[in-house]
């Protein structure tokens, strides 16, 4: 059956203030199942994790259907998912413990099409083990992150490359398995940041040939905090930093002090509301989130395609970094006009559009756009036609002033 965009945003409770909502790249609206889910957890007994009391049970049964949900949306096992406050935080725990075994002369490979989260935590691990840090620049003209841009950085000496599977600032979206593939040739850890890109696609960890990779639930419908996860044997391999009584067990010894139990029941939610976006779709819930993303990729692309011929069709817009597999986003600017005012002109107009850099500084600069950046536009599964219709009129009227 058709992608019923309707029946979800009926569902979410955000849409009725009426802006059109291209913000999504920064953070989704919430469903109600994942409210109710919150809410649930929160008013219901809850302790410490145990089997004794109902509250233990309670937070037991939240921790495990947590994991079990993340693994089927991340292609992995529900024993290799860890949770943490943010995506950058963990990044932060996960660079400084693989830095432990780095030495003066190690090598690391960073991005500069990456969102800063991918870049900084490495740069400073490096520093502080005495390796060097290799930039791997895209190429400005078309936005590309190619397989020999990596490779032109790799040698014997390399530990780590860190890389995007989809920027959060143009929606490029690098040849995953084949830069794995050079990396692993040398002998180096492969870490992927998967935020920008399970929002539109559904994650293979193992497809992706990555070692490690971590999401953000609250950018795919979900609330705030971070998922890492990785091959079983790589984590088994790391000894993070952790208190002596806490648990030594993966994923447990990766996460400091008690988990949010509310916000896991919420991402476990999450992960059912996407797996319900296909109604037809029947299986396990791996089989039915395959099934539901294929359904909303076709809807994004659509969308998207809208998105991009409106915009062509106005003067005086350039989008930018545009290249090959790109995410349902665009980044752009308009002519004689600062992007923080083209996002207040939007705003003003019910259409809500932010304007920066995005974290991805080092990247807005290669584009030429410097701190300023441009005005990003994502897609969400619940956009629709008068979404993008809505901005195209908005931007029309900007021209014409």
């Amino acid at each position: 059956m058709p992608f019923d965009v309707a029946a979800i945003r009926a569902r979410i409770p955000a849409l009725t203030s009426g802006s059109a909502r291209f913000d999504s790249p920064g953070g989704t609206q919430t469903p109600q199942p994942v409210i109710d889910a919150v809410v649930a957890t929160l008013t219901g007994p809850l302790a410490n994790r145990g089997g004794t009391t109902e509250g233990e049970r309670n937070a037991e049964r939240v921790v495990s259907g947590a994991r079990a949900a993340l693994a089927d949306f991340l292609g992995t096992t529900p024993d290799t998912v860890v949770f943490g406050r943010s995506a950058t935080q963990l990044v932060y725990d996960l660079s400084r413990t693989l830095a432990k075994t780095w030495r003066p002369g190690d090598e690391v490979v960073v991005s500069t099409l990456d969102h800063d989260s991918n870049i900084r935590p490495w740069v400073q691990a490096a520093e502080a083990a005495g390796a060097t840090v290799r930039w791997a620049e895209f190429d400005a003209a078309t936005g590309a992150l190619r397989p020999e841009h990596i490779a032109a950085h790799l040698s014997a000496r390399t530990r780590l490359v860190a890389v995007t599977a989809a920027s959060n600032l143009t929606g490029v979206r690098p040849d995953l398995p084949a830069i794995a593939a050079l990396a692993h040739e040398a002998g180096a850890h492969v870490h992927v940041d998967a935020v920008g890109y399970a929002s539109h696609t559904l994650v293979d960890l193992a497809a992706f040939g990555a070692d490690t990779l971590v999401c953000s639930p609250y950018k795919f419908l979900g609330p705030h905090l971070g998922v890492l996860t990785g091959r079983a044997e790589v984590l088994e391999s790391l000894r993070p930093d952790k208190l002596l009584p806490s648990s030594d067990a993966v994923p447990e010894r990766f996460e400091l002090g008690t988990l949010p139990y509310e916000l896991l029941a919420g991402a476990h939610a999450a992960v059912d509301f996407l797996a319900g976006l296909d109604p037809d779709a029947r299986g396990s819930r791996r089989e039915r989130l395959t099934a539901s993303f294929a359904a909303l990729e076709a809807h994004e692309h659509a969308l998207a395609k809208r998105l991009e011929d409106g915009l062509a069709a106005l003067d005086g817009i350039t989008v930018h970094g545009r290249a090959m597999s790109p995410s349902p986003l665009q980044l752009f600017t308009v002519e004689g006009h600062r992007p923080a005012d083209v996002s207040r002109h939007l705003a003003a107009h019910g259409v809500d559009a932010p304007a920066g850099s995005f974290y991805a500084a080092l990247a807005a600069d290669r584009l030429g756009l410097g701190a300023e950046g441009g005005v990003r536009v994502g897609l969400a599964p619940y956009s629709n036609e008068e979404d993008v219709d809505r901005l195209h009129a908005a931007l029309d009227v900007l021209g014409r002033a």
